[in-house]
C-alpha cells in the first residue's frame, strides 16, 4: 500500500474546511482520506478532534422492512 501524499503532514486550513463539507455531504471515510490524501485513520482522529460527525446520518440503523 502506498504511504498518501500528505501522511504526516500538519493539516492546513483549507483541509479542515474540506473535510467538513465532505462530512457533511455524507460522503464515505475512505473516500474523504483519498481526497486528502490522508490515512483514514487520520481522517477518524481529525474529525473527531474537530468534533465532525462521520457517522451516516441519512441511513436508519434498523431495518424496516414492511412485512406484508
Amino acid at each position: 500500500m502506498a504511504t498518501p501524499s500528505n501522511h504526516g503532514k500538519a493539516w492546513s486550513d483549507s483541509e479542515v474546511s474540506k473535510l467538513e463539507r465532505l462530512a457533511d455531504g455524507n460522503t464515505p471515510t475512505r473516500l474523504i482520506a483519498y481526497k486528502l490524501g490522508r490515512t483514514e485513520d487520520a481522517v477518524r482522529s481529525k474529525a473527531q478532534e474537530q468534533g465532525v460527525p462521520l457517522a451516516p446520518w441519512n441511513q436508519s440503523p434498523y431495518t424496516r422492512r414492511q412485512e406484508g
